[in-house]
């Protein structure tokens, strides 16, 4: 299986070329000050950007043997918490989930979510440069939804002459296997970029007992997976042309799918389900720019993003038979965008920018087939003075056609003295709430028991401000920052049970026929989208990184977050929030002729999960991950990298007894042998 042949990325080749210098320490302090584009919607040095990011670059990837999102985020960054489900990636950044987090690929929004937890898998992994994620409210660049922050993906496109190509395999236990296949053509302007992804995964547990009543008293064993499996795949294709120096046009499309693979019912035991989770998604883009100066440019691109969802029978019931699909949700998403980015002053940078988005909503279960526009033009300014203080200001005007015009603003100053960075930043927030929480009409029966849920045409968008201050300390071998923050959200979104009399009873049996007398029966309460809740976020971040001798780098990681909710009057912790996290990672690199080594030792610690209502909180973990790669650059034409490590040294689990009262944070099945395989090929 490992015996695969493939295809990397130019900044893989750049990567090895250094190592055969045995310069790793020169790779080490370019990736302390990288350039990015996130926090100011430009390219600049990390250093030099008036408003903190942080920056996850494919060598700490490649270092620590990762090739999935989830692994990236989670071992990287201590403030990100992810739990997978048949229903996609509940992803949670400083205290806040889903639908306040804004995920960008080279800065274009992606679409797709079952319940607000987006599909992670629709990501193709195989040629990310970097991911930048940006803490806070950022709606003045980027609109509705980050209020929690932004996360984008910038992918890798070589302008070098060349043909080149390779792939990227990892196997672990329970199934786990990951890879990524690339070719790449680049010649007198015009590239060709090749890429596929495949990732699955064996469902799996840690317990097979459940107690069958929340008093847990008895128990039974259940198929009820902890870990839901899955194939996926990802095919993309880009082309780029740059016919001369000023102007540069790229077009490419994405196609996407995958299936759960859970256990089907069975009769003899609970915990299995007759159908599996089918999605697929198809993303194609078209854009350009042209640069009339290195200072002044025109951007233009256009996106459209098409995600559905469905229930693929396994198990003949009475109503469908084996290989049936039922569709549940379908969106679309078109978005255009022009912007100019230019230098209007010196030691400044002006933006100007407007865009509009069409969102389209089908969804069979929720009865709704919907859409809605959203108009907006921005502009930002920054600019640098007095030699050491640099100033950002920003206004985003947005008109959503359900919910009229939005202000949202941002102001940031930097005093950088030196070696030093002293940051203070304002961001205003906004989010429109989705078509679903709008129009939503919805029943189900789980267990013979009516689920019913209701949109609401009254709701007023969630509006957020964020407040931080950041202390850094930068130079070529060594980085500290420490940034505290404060988050605040008003009118909230939230589910509300409302309880069920005898008039309402009858409203919602005009409302839905197909509820029967029985279930009717058993119907104490429904749910209401409504603005009701406050939110109130407040942390401390701390990151340290390190060339501690040549070779060797030592990176560190603290996020303290304080997340609660106001309801009705009542503050509560908020949901599936952690206080402490950590992440640890220690790397050593050395090379020899043509042999390179690599060890990396990282670590994510946190305290316990939060659970509201009548769940218990999950308890903490701490998991410690060892990889090795061993690179051989024997000949002209190919590097070849072995690698082979263990997942969860320690074999920590949680291997509690599942309960209608329990949830979970940590989703590892225990230790695990890792391998895998680079290959790469040039001409």
């Amino acid at each position: 299986m490992l015996a695969v042949l493939s295809f990397g990325s130019t900044a893989f080749s750049q990567i090895h070329r250094m190592e055969r210098s045995d310069s790793a320490a020169v790779v080490r302090t370019h990736n302390l000050n990288p350039v990015v584009v996130t926090g100011s919607g430009h390219h600049q040095r990390l250093k030099s950007t008036a408003t903190p990011v942080h920056v996850l670059s494919a060598l700490e990837m490649q270092e620590q043997g990762i090739t999935t999102l989830d692994g990236a985020l989670t071992r990287m960054m201590p403030q990100v918490s992810m739990a997978p489900s048949s229903m996609g990636t509940f992803l949670r950044l400083d205290g806040l989930g889903n639908k306040y987090i804004l995920i960008l690929i080279n800065g274009q929004r992606l679409t797709g979510d079952i319940s607000n937890n987006i599909d992670l898998n629709r990501i193709n992994m195989s040629r990310v440069k970097r991911i930048e994620v940006l803490d806070g409210a950022a709606s003045s660049l980027y609109g509705s939804d980050a209020i929690a922050g932004v996360i984008n993906i910038i992918t890798d496109q070589p302008t070098q002459n060349l043909i080149q190509g390779g792939s990227d395999t990892r196997v672990s236990g329970h199934g786990q296997l990951t890879e990524n296949v690339l070719l790449d053509i680049y010649t007198k302007g015009f590239g060709s970029y090749t890429s596929y992804s495949h990732d699955r995964a064996d469902s799996y547990q840690t317990n097979e007992l459940e107690y069958t009543d929340k008093n847990e008293t008895t128990t039974q064993r259940t198929l009820a997976p902890l870990f839901t499996g899955y194939h996926a795949n990802v095919l993309g294709q880009k082309f780029t042309l740059s016919p001369n120096q000023h102007l540069a046009l790229n077009a490419g499309i994405d196609y996407s799918n995958k299936i759960t693979e859970r256990p089907a019912t069975r009769t003899d035991i609970t915990g299995g389900t007759d159908y599996e989770m089918r999605y697929r998604g198809l993303r194609w883009n078209a854009g350009g720019i042209y640069k009339f100066s290195n200072r002044n440019s025109l951007q233009a691109d256009f996106v459209a993003d098409y995600f559905r969802y469905g229930k693929e029978y396994d198990v003949a019931t009475k109503t469908n038979a084996v290989g049936d699909y039922v569709q549940s949700k379908r969106q679309r998403a078109l978005d255009g965008e022009v912007k100019a980015i230019l230098g209007l002053f010196d030691n400044s940078t002006t933006i100007f920018g407007a865009d509009w988005r069409h969102d389209y909503l089908e969804a069979s279960s929720g009865n709704i087939d919907k859409g809605a526009y959203t108009l907006a033009a921005y502009a930002q300014h920054e600019h640098k003075f007095l030699r050491d203080f640099t100033i950002t200001a920003g206004l985003r005007f947005t008109h959503h056609e359900a919910f009229k015009n939005h202000l949202t603003p941002k102001a940031t100053l930097m005093y950088a003295p030196g070696n030093f960075r002293f940051r203070a930043t304002y961001s205003a927030g906004f989010r429109a709430p989705g078509l679903d929480e709008l129009y939503y009409h919805y029943f189900s029966v789980n267990r013979g028991k009516a689920q019913i849920s209701f949109g609401n045409r009254d709701l007023k968008p969630e509006k957020s401000h964020y407040f931080a201050l950041n202390a850094e300390y930068h130079s070529n071998i060594f980085t500290v920052s420490v940034t505290g923050f404060i988050n605040r959200i008003n009118d909230m979104v939230v589910k509300k049970n409302i309880a069920v009399d005898a008039p309402t009873l009858a409203m919602l049996q005009s409302e839905f026929p197909e509820m029967t007398a029985a279930q009717a029966s058993k119907l104490t309460s429904y749910a209401l989208y409504q603005n009701s809740d406050k939110g109130d976020v407040k942390g401390v971040q701390v990151n340290v990184s390190a060339n501690i001798f040549p070779g060797f780098n030592l990176s560190g990681n603290y996020a303290y977050t304080h997340a609660r909710t106001q309801t009705d009057g009542e503050w509560t912790v908020l949901e599936r929030s952690i206080r402490h996290a950590g992440t640890v990672a220690a790397n050593y690199r050395h090379t020899w002729g043509h042999y390179s080594l690599n060890v990396n030792l990282n670590g994510r610690l946190q305290s316990k999960t939060y659970y509201t209502g009548t769940y218990e909180d999950a308890p903490g973990f701490t998991l410690w991950n060892l990889y090795t790669t061993h690179t051989f650059d024997v000949v002209r034409w190919a590097f070849i990298e072995p690698g082979i490590g263990i997942d969860n040294i320690f074999n920590k689990v949680d291997d509690r007894i599942d309960s209608p009262n329990r949830k979970y944070a940590l989703y590892s099945p225990g230790t695990m042998l890792v391998i895998g395989l680079k290959v790469r090929f040039k001409n």
